[in-house]
């Protein structure tokens, strides 16, 4: 048990000190604040056509724990579901797999360690959330079970969930992160589609994986019983109101009934199952490949006379031309990132890139281009931190003008991988003289790439940019309105701007901590 708290009690320090994890729970502080608005707020994040609940202790807690999980649900996974990963590149792996430990306890060791991870975010929510409600107190009283039960019955078992998926995607999955991402990031969705259920039977429950439908149900069922009203669904997110005519009610909260409490224990329960399967098929850091038996190649030795010494010409030698340009680098950041994946990967993107010009173009606009840039987020996600992950970075910071040149090279060659994939696109505006969305295309390639490489040069890693990433597309298909490549039927210059300016900065901001990495190496 000691040795057991001890590797556990390693793993959190060793991720919790994190750059990655800093700035996870900055944006987290952040966001938890703004969960729950208050009715007077012109936006709300649990929109209920015409009503807004007040804001008492019941509401405060159930919706910062509502927020907390789907949040944590769609980002959660990308920043754990790399910690055996972690063991492989930094070979320790191959140190673990030399001791008595089994494979199970090496697996749930990594899924504690994510849970903690979680539950320290997810606590950290929690506690802005108790402070958001003293601040905008209504004059409604406070009760601590208001927050800390739909954290204990709701967040915790939703983060287990969560934490284990991701042991289990690295163990079937190991070498294919895109895959990975792909296939949560469609299980998210459809997953997240229980919360929309009107009933509380213990079918809806055990159907409902991250615990969500019982908060929104609830909701629904008092508003229709109060009001006469036939609400179907409510619609969770950053909504900016349009109408401030609206009716309020008071919300004693939702009813934790031993129905949902027995599906969470299912839901952790085959989580746990999960793991121990994966324990069977874990491949314990053996990468041994069978190795196919050759003729070997039979060198016959020649008799040969040493011819005498003639002397050493330097004039005979080719004349060294010295080239500072970064066309090379160009050259080779892209031959990197093309043959990163697999080959039936780029099957995958050609056909995207075929089909986006036959398709009705509003569609391959707003619908096939987000997955197109999405399926290559491992080619992009380590533009600038390949060299730290690598160990490399003490041989390109010393190279010549690494500034001026590495840094540039990796910028474009991430800019021309995007606008070729998005060619097809931007021509078919072009035809169709819709120039303000090849403006807004290019517009918001560059804001992706900005993004990565700001990313990448302050975490040293891609988790951060992966995440951020996941969090756009999603918006993308749920919110059209906060699309990073805009709308092809409006033009918003307001978003369009701020996206440049933002792209702007984080360049900047690029240069001067990559300056000051190279200072300080």
């Amino acid at each position: 048990m000691g040795n057991l708290f001890n590797t556990l009690k390693g793993d959190y320090l060793q991720r919790s000190r994190s750059y990655a994890f800093l700035i996870t729970v900055a944006i987290a502080v952040y966001a938890a604040h703004s969960f729950v608005p208050t009715p007077e707020a012109d936006y709300t994040t649990l929109n209920i056509p015409g009503y807004k609940g007040v804001y008492n202790s019941a509401w405060a807690g159930n919706i910062n724990a509502l927020m907390t999980t789907v949040m944590l649900s769609l980002c959660g996974f990308y920043l754990v579901n790399s910690t055996i990963k972690k063991d492989i590149d930094t070979e320790v792996g191959l140190i673990i797999a030399t001791t008595p430990v089994s494979n199970f306890g090496y697996l749930f060791i990594k899924f504690l360690g994510n849970l903690m991870i979680l539950l320290t975010i997810s606590g950290i929510a929690l506690l802005v959330g108790i402070v958001m409600f003293f601040i905008r107190n209504s004059g409604y009283p406070f009760y601590i079970g208001d927050f800390l039960r739909p954290y204990f019955f709701m967040v915790v078992p939703a983060m287990v969930v969560v934490s284990g998926l991701a042991i289990t995607a690295e163990v079937f999955l190991s070498r294919k992160t895109i895959l990975q991402n792909a296939i949560y990031f469609l299980a998210f969705t459809i997953l997240i589609l229980a919360m929309t259920r009107q009933t509380n039977t213990m079918g809806d429950n055990i159907k409902d994986a991250f615990g969500t439908g019982i908060v929104t149900s609830s909701i629904n069922e008092k508003i229709n019983k109060q009001f006469g009203e036939n609400i179907q669904s409510i619609t969770l997110g950053y909504i900016k109101l349009e109408n401030n005519q609206y009716k309020t009610f008071e919300w004693d909260g939702a009813l934790w009934d031993y129905n949902y409490l027995i599906s969470r224990l299912i839901w952790v329960s085959f989580t746990f199952l999960l793991v121990y399967i994966s324990s069977l098929f874990f491949h314990r850091f053996d990468f041994k490949q069978a190795v196919q038996r050759r003729p070997i190649l039979q060198i016959f030795e020649e008799k040969t006379t040493s011819a005498p010494y003639s002397g050493f010409q330097k004039s005979a030698l080719p004349e060294i031309a010295t080239a500072y340009g970064i066309i090379p680098f160009v050259k080779i950041e892209l031959m990197m990132m093309i043959r990163k994946d697999a080959k039936w990967l780029w099957l995958i993107n050609l056909s995207l890139w075929v089909a986006s010009i036959f398709l009705p173009l509003e569609k391959a606009y707003s619908l096939l281009l987000p997955a197109l840039f999405f399926l290559q987020v491992n080619r992009i996600s380590d533009l600038t931190s390949k060299e730290v992950t690598n160990r490399l970075h003490y041989f390109t910071f010393a190279s010549y003008k690494p500034l001026q040149r590495l840094l540039p090279a990796q910028v474009l060659a991430g800019l021309i991988l995007l606008t070729v994939l998005a060619m097809p696109v931007i021509f078919r505006l072009l035809f169709s003289f819709h120039f303000i969305s090849i403006i807004q295309v290019l517009n918001g390639i560059v804001f992706i790439v900005a993004l990565s490489v700001c990313l990448g040069v302050v975490s040293g890693g891609r988790k951060l940019f992966e995440i951020f990433f996941f969090v756009l597309t999603y918006i993308a298909y749920k919110s059209p309105g906060a699309h990073y490549l805009g709308n092809i039927n409006t033009s918003d210059y307001p978003m369009t701007t701020a996206l440049f300016i933002t792209s702007f900065v984080l360049l900047i901001l690029s240069f001067v901590v990559r300056k000051n990495q190279i200072k300080t190496l």
